[in-house]
């Protein structure tokens, strides 16, 4: 175990990103003081771009590859690392990094969309490694425990979020497949042995390896499972026909994390509504490289470059599209973004959730809220949406003010996968069938699959299966809640858990625990009802359903995920402390970009500070960074009470105050303290300093508003012009650095 008492604080992007340079300094001020060393390492995506191209960057552009080194760090007990927000890159976000960065003078190369040879192939792949989940199965080395504090919680209920009126005449609903998806082909097993897994295409032209040497050890679960074309596009034929008028159609996926399969369903929807279009015109998109996969907003983009009468044509043939289908919900319908202009606009963890908060409503092209037909293709985990909707509908929306939590135990240790997002994803490039073979030859599972089918492989391993349900066992253990394992014996992936479960659970001292297993739409309904007495519940889920449901539930709860403490045990003993979810992290950086007003709210990243240090101190029994976390547990309470969170609205209080008020009431919370003189003489001084300043760095910190802001790069911002810009009150900074 290193010795060495440090937290790796990782610089990430967007808001997140911006806010570090304000919020950073603060936490040095005081982790000094326990001998505690903060040091940051760079997974941005700007950070991942530049660590892929070493030779292209001369030597002082060049940087290290930190994603990497923390994953070798997570391995280490001593581990305690702070992740932030970080953007999981869909395609048109990646060139728009790219570009971004070759306009600051770094000589990257260009993403080539078809490869032409060898070299331009490992071009490619490069880029496409930091696309997608790049950095969360990398560092989760540990199964996700994340829950809202006491402090968090009881803010929600004094001061409850807006929620929508529901009525039962409401014609939102979920729609999916009932046939041809993944829930539908998977299949699944279990390893016996150790070994080395293939993946064959077997076509009337032969045998092609789509991958070799996987490696798999005994007991971990293998899964296949495929989405049939023709399945998707009459399903999306089907759903755009039976639209209502007044119900807009929205899409609802997570092209971001699923970076493989996600793109291309989204693109197929864009296809289908836009049919005419792409038909007539079939020959100039393929002359300009336009691809669906990226939103009809990259056709847009693209016929930019034609005569002004041919774009006139072309723009006038897609809007007609929109006239003769069913409205679209709107991403900003000032600007007639819809639904279907960019895939990374619609996360459906994020957009589901708020349209639900909304009374199950979305912006319609006349600016107003609508009912909704929410698509979600693959149905798997759609239905637990649309049982929501159906709670709300029949019993009105949840009470803030008296609904219990719903937190949650989530299997994602050791890269467990769940996702389109792998490099074991394939579209089928022809028909025929693909076999996972053992190195001995033996076929473990077939699919018979079509051109253009989505393919996917996905693994977990035994150990987080163990870890994931000791998790479980311990949170209903130390709260006394009802455990929910979600999982449906109807599924082949949970059927395998279901068996490990019934293998692992007798391991440990379930006697007075309230412990289920229910599939996702009858945990959710058991969950609401629980919730609406009061009581709280476990939800102990798979990755998805992990990212999903730490959405879903705090959303409605508390008005956003990012107040949730999110924490991840590592299974060699270290700590990995997550800041919330990043979601809304694009409006807030255009908002500082125009106004000067940074609305992001940083309480996720207090909260897991909070949790880091603790941990630290246990780990190596550091009193003082036990007590500078217990006291930053008063501050955080406090601070929400006084409600010093950052406001919506330009020239109050933003992202740089809040940072001014939790080291305020930090300060003093360390200086009320009797354990620790030395700590206690440190810290009063600040605190006295940080009251009787109060006026004038508010003052300060106001003034810096109002006006545009220019960082440098949204991807790569300069920091020294971050820094002035989240730094602007010389008062506060002089008293956080004289400490």
């Amino acid at each position: 175990m290193s010795t060495e008492q440090k937290i790796i604080y990782t610089e990430t992007d967007e808001a997140p990103r911006l806010a570090t340079f304000s919020f950073l300094p603060i936490i040095k001020a005081f982790s000094d003081a326990a001998g505690v060393q903060v040091e940051t390492r760079d997974i941005s995506l700007a950070g991942r771009i530049l660590a892929s191209f070493p030779e292209w960057l001369s030597e002082d552009q060049r940087i290290a590859d930190h994603l990497a080194e923390l994953g070798e760090l997570t391995q280490d007990e001593a581990a305690n690392i702070i992740k932030l927000p970080n953007i999981s890159a869909s395609n048109p976000q990646m060139l728009a990094a790219i570009k971004e960065l070759q306009g600051q003078g770094y000589e990257l190369p260009e993403y080539p969309e078809e490869p032409q040879n060898d070299a331009e192939q490992d071009i490619k792949d490069r880029y496409d490694r930091v696309k997608g989940s790049a950095v969360n199965p990398v560092l989760r080395e540990g199964n996700s425990d994340r829950r809202s504090t006491k402090a968090v919680k009881d803010y929600a209920k004094k001061h409850p979020h807006s929620m929508g009126d529901w009525t039962v005449n409401s014609k939102s609903h979920v729609a999916h497949m009932n046939a041809g998806d993944f829930y539908a082909s998977e299949i699944s097993t279990t390893m016996d042995q150790d070994d080395q897994l293939s993946i064959v295409l077997r076509t009337q032209e032969g045998s092609e390896t789509l991958a070799t040497g996987i490696g798999v050890s005994a007991g971990e679960i293998v899964d296949a499972a495929f989405m049939s074309k023709a399945a998707l596009c009459a399903f999306y034929e089907e759903q755009i026909a039976k639209t209502e008028d007044g119900v807009l159609f929205s899409l609802h996926l997570k092209a971001t994390m699923m970076k493989v399969s996600d793109p291309i369903i989204f693109g197929h929807a864009v296809k289908t509504y836009y049919r005419e279009a792409f038909e007539k015109h079939a020959s100039v998109f393929a002359e300009l490289g336009v691809d669906a996969n990226n939103g009809v907003g990259d056709a847009y983009d693209k016929i930019q470059s034609l005569p002004e009468d041919q774009q006139a044509e072309i723009k006038a043939d897609l809007d007609e599209c929109l006239v003769k289908g069913p409205d679209l919900a709107m991403v900003n319908s000032d600007y007639g973004i819809t639904n279907l202009h960019v895939p990374s606009d619609i996360i459906v963890d994020a957009s589901m959730p708020a349209a639900i908060r909304e009374s199950g409503k979305m912006w319609g092209p006349d600016g107003g809220l609508h009912d909704m037909k929410a698509v979600i293709p693959d149905r798997c985990y759609a239905t637990v949406y649309q049982e929501v909707i159906n709670d709300c509908k029949a019993k009105g929306a949840l009470d803030p003010t008296t609904i219990g939590s719903a937190s949650n135990i989530g299997l994602m240790a050791q890269k467990a996968e769940e996702y389109g997002s792998h490099d074991t994803t394939f579209e089928i490039p022809r028909d025929g069938q693909i076999e996972v073979m053992s190195a001995s030859g033996e076929v473990l599972l077939v699919h018979s699959v079509q051109t253009g089918d989505i393919w996917r492989m996905c693994r977990v391993k035994d150990a987080a299966v163990q870890d994931w349900i000791k998790l479980g066992v311990e949170r209903g253990r130390l709260t006394g809640s009802a455990v929910i394992f979600w999982l449906d014996e109807n599924r082949a992936h949970d059927a395998q858990l279901i068996a490990k479960l019934h293998q692992y659970l007798p391991e440990h001292d379930t006697s007075a625990l309230n412990i289920s297993t229910l599939k996702p739409a009858d945990a959710t309904k058991r969950s609401l009802e629980l919730m609406r007495q009061g009581l709280d519940t476990i939800s102990v889920s798979g990755n998805v359903l992990r990212d999903y449901l730490t959405d879903l539930f705090p959303i409605l709860e508390l008005g956003t995920s990012a107040k949730m403490l999110s924490i991840v045990p590592l299974i060699n003993g270290g700590g990995l402390f997550e800041t919330g979810a990043g979601g809304s992290a694009p409006k807030h950086v255009q908002q500082f970009e125009a106004e000067g007003h940074l609305r992001w709210d940083s309480l996720g990243e207090f909260l897991a500070l909070g949790a880091s240090l603790e941990h630290l101190g246990r780990v190596f029994d550091n009193d003082a960074a036990k007590l500078l976390g217990e006291t930053l547990d008063e501050a955080i309470a406090e601070f929400l009470d006084s409600n010093r969170s950052p406001s919506r609205r330009v020239n109050e209080i933003d992202n740089r105050g809040s940072h001014y008020y939790l080291a305020k009431f930090w300060a003093e919370a360390v200086a009320r303290q009797d354990k620790d003189p030395s700590l206690k003489q440190r810290f009063a001084a600040l605190a006295e300093r940080l009251s009787a300043s109060e006026a004038q760095i508010n003052e300060e910190l106001l003034a810096a508003q109002g006006e545009p802001v220019d960082v440098g790069g949204y991807y790569a911002p300069n920091p020294e012009l971050a820094a002035m810009a989240m730094r602007p009150s010389k008062t506060l900074n002089d008293a956080i650095d004289s400490v």
